[in-house]
């Protein structure tokens, strides 16, 4: 069995899966669109080379509602090339584009108190999806259906090029169907050739790897005053990272680079291929009804959720690949094997360990939540190769915690205790005597299912 808090590199315990990279087939939602406007049809190579350089920007986006039918529309530094799907549970409309710039508020897209935008859009969302990709998803109020899809030059206009995207209310069995037809193109995104493949890690240093979590057309949670978790979970693993590499004792690796989008499993992937010896997934949650709800809590994963406040932060953190239009299959594991059981368990043993350092640490640089452990099912803690834990750092809908995770001092604060708990995990002694269990301990790890 592998000993974690040993000090020396994590032993794999079982190699990594390959997943072979998956193609993306990309097909128009319930009727034929109208081609977009002024596009080439001979692509000229040098300028896809200059777009791929310096993508298009989006300068804005306002959306006309009428119940009959609604219009998207996007103003633009330059045309670009569009395809449309549909997608359902939750029923959707996904349009990819090449690498789009999108400086545009991403609030613009969200009603207030979480009501619908209009009769037919509930919400929409934009981002990059992948190198040269990006993506718009438009959650739909009802059945509906792309009836025009077009980008063209505007000669005298706020900007140079429009992309338009126009819908009508459908039948449920119509959009249904076109659903199914849409399903090869939520096929999983990532380019894992891009990424690298990677074969198991020589012994060194110990690999951590660190989630920012959401990303790209994912935003996460957004706060009232336009706080946005991808954004600020991202500064706070930056700032984490250096600390950790500067110490010399680990190897860092984060699961995305910028503003990107990495699907729930892709993620998980990472950390395996890395031989990683701790996982530590980084969000921030919101709560529309109870701005007094404060702090950071940390989660472990769990059949059973520990209460009902983990589990839906649960459902929310699992539906990350969801928001960003992107189906993907969980992996099958052999849960009824005898070896794999003993591996889950120990890793979620050493998990919980981990996870009471963090609070312990962290109850003396900043505010945790009044029940700061808590335990769920989330997809990205699954893994049995290794420990990990997912720390929600703090709530956007408390304005508290928001001066907070947008301040450099409580960043400073925060990455520090943390680094602190990592230390103290993987460091067998401890002058607080809060040391990381034994070597031998892991032969009988605590039974700590169904733990809170």
């Amino acid at each position: 069995m592998s000993r974690w808090p040993a000090g020396r590199a994590v032993e794999a315990l079982a190699p990594p899966t390959r997943w072979a990279a998956l193609a993306v087939a990309l097909v128009v939602a319930c009727v034929p669109l109208e081609p977009s406007l002024g596009a080439s049809t001979a692509p000229d190579p040098g300028a896809t080379v200059a777009a791929a350089v310096n993508p298009p920007v989006a300068v804005d986006a306002r959306l006309v509602d009428e119940g009959g039918a609604a219009k998207l529309t996007f103003d633009l530094s330059a045309p670009v090339e569009a395809r449309a799907f549909s997608m359902a549970d939750p029923d959707r409309i996904v349009v990819d584009v090449p690498e789009v710039n999108f400086q545009i508020d991403p609030a613009v897209g969200r009603a207030p108190q979480g009501r619908a935008l209009g009769p037919i859009v509930k919400s929409f969302r934009f981002g990059l999806l992948g190198p040269g990709r990006s993506r718009i998803v438009i959650d739909l109020a009802g059945p509906a259906r792309v009836t025009r899809l077009a980008t063209q030059a505007i000669a005298n206009g706020a900007a140079p090029a429009r992309l338009q995207i126009e819908l009508s209310r459908c039948e449920p069995a119509a959009f249904q169907q076109a659903a199914r037809d849409g399903e090869q193109a939520a096929a999983p995104t990532q380019d894992t050739q891009a990424r690298g493949e990677t074969s198991p890690t020589a012994p060194g240093p110990l690999a951590i790897v660190l989630d920012p979590g959401h990303g790209g057309v994912d935003s996460g949670a957004i706060g009232p005053g336009g706080a946005v978790e991808k954004t600020i979970v991202y500064e706070f693993t930056t700032e984490l990272a250096q600390k950790l590499e500067a110490s010399g004792r680990y190897r860092v690796v984060l699961t995305r680079h910028g503003d990107e989008f990495v699907s729930l499993a892709d993620r998980v992937k990472i950390a395996r291929d890395e031989n990683a010896a701790l996982l530590i997934s980084i969000h921030a949650d919101t709560l529309q009804a109870a701005a007094d709800v404060s702090g950071a809590t940390v989660y472990t994963v769990a059949d059973r959720a520990s209460d009902a406040e983990a589990a839906r932060i649960a459902e929310r953190e699992n539906a990350a690949d969801k928001a960003a239009g992107v189906e993907q299959k969980q992996e099958a594991v052999g849960v009824a094997d005898i070896l794999f059981d003993l591996k889950r368990r120990e890793t979620r043993a050493y998990a919980h360990i981990f996870s009471r350092g963090i609070v312990e640490e962290w109850r003396g640089a900043a505010r945790l939540n009044h029940n700061p452990e808590r335990s769920a099912g989330f997809v990205v803690l699954k893994a049995p190769d290794f420990p990990s834990v997912l720390l929600e750092l703090g709530y956007l809908s408390s304005p508290q915690d928001v001066k907070s995770m947008t301040s450099p001092e409580w960043r400073a604060k925060a990455t520090t205790a943390l680094a602190s708990a990592i230390d103290r995990f993987f460091v067998p002694h401890s002058d607080a005597g809060r040391a990381a269990p034994k070597a031998e301990a892991s032969a009988n790890p605590p039974d700590v299912e169904g733990a809170h």
